[in-house]
């Protein structure tokens, strides 16, 4: 009696286990997982599919193809260029802050499809102050195209530091000829808030011409005389002072938070110089027509590396 138990149990046993080693054994099998854009195929564990592809979506429209750096450029000033948001194109060249660039490397401007580029966007996309390293010269008469030794990556620090960031040249990098900054000054007439940034008018000037989504250069534009102050619009830290960009004449880009840029365009002469933190109200630049046919200031806001309105930002008057 006990013996043809014992074969029962037997005959429900084995089938049990045996699911239970089947599903175990489909737990450690590998997919084929197609990656977005590519035209390969990649073989991966099932428990890691998760993990396939963690870059974050583009803030902006993707512009495609690359972009050779030269002198005088930051990854700022190429992303404002481009229309990207900076945080983008360090993610997709995997770039950590300091976002340490150099001329001759090619920046790719669409995402990256590599493992590597993956799984090293979380660092690309920590949204710090400037502070720009020294990159040793190319020797043997390089062009500059061979990437720098390694640096150091420092813990991400707020967007506008309590204290003004050092700032050292990056090798290769023209001095850009400046007056000395003038001092902070407390902002006077009125401000409105929006989205966590104090915004004020960044000239006296009447409004000349308002903003056009459409148009090659997205911004407003403030008449004035030359020599006239060209203010900061708010609190934040010198990201562009140059004259590379076409069309903007001398220009100075003001970073405010990791979403908000503010630019300064066609000044006779910027005061500031990139790293600098500089106050609302503060004197960044003297107003005048570099790259324009009047003299005038050009200002543009850009939300996520978006052209926005910039009467939806600034108080009315």
């Amino acid at each position: 009696m006990l013996l043809r138990m014992d074969r029962h149990l037997q005959w429900l046993v084995i089938p049990a286990v045996s699911l239970l080693l089947a599903a175990c054994g489909t737990m450690r099998s590998s997919v084929v997982v197609e990656p977005a854009g590519a035209s390969g195929y990649t073989r991966q564990p099932v428990g890691t599919l998760q993990h396939a592809d963690t870059r974050l979506p583009s803030r902006t429209p993707i512009p495609g193809g690359s972009y050779v750096v030269t002198r005088g450029d930051t990854l700022y000033s190429i992303a404002f260029r481009k229309g990207v948001d900076f945080r983008d194109l360090a993610q997709w060249n995997a770039i950590a802050a300091p976002y340490t660039i150099w001329p001759g490397q090619r920046l790719t401007l669409t995402p990256a499809h590599s493992a590597a580029m993956a799984h090293g966007s979380h660092a690309a996309t920590s949204a710090a102050a400037p502070v720009f390293k020294p990159v040793a010269a190319p020797s043997h008469g390089a062009t500059g195209t061979n990437p720098p030794a390694t640096l150091p990556v420092k813990p991400a620090v707020p967007a506008v530091a309590a204290t003004a960031p050092a700032v050292v040249p990056v090798a290769g990098m023209p001095a850009p000829a400046m007056a000395s900054a003038p001092p902070a000054v407390v902002p006077t007439g009125a401000s409105r808030e929006v989205s966590g940034v104090h915004w004020r008018w960044p000239a006296d000037g009447s409004l000349i011409s308002r903003f056009q989504k459409g148009d090659a250069i997205p911004g407003i534009e403030i008449a004035g005389k030359s020599g006239d102050p060209v203010r900061a619009a708010a609190d934040g830290v010198v990201v562009y002072s140059g004259n590379g960009l076409v069309g903007y004449g001398e220009l100075v880009i003001i970073k405010h938070s990791d979403s908000f840029l503010s630019a300064y365009g066609h000044n006779r002469k910027r005061l500031v110089k990139e790293g600098q933190r500089v106050s609302a109200g503060q004197q960044v630049a003297e107003m005048g027509s570099t790259g324009a046919t009047r003299n005038e200031l050009e200002f543009q806001i850009r939300r996520d590396g978006n052209p926005v309105n910039p009467l939806d930002y600034l108080p009315p008057r």
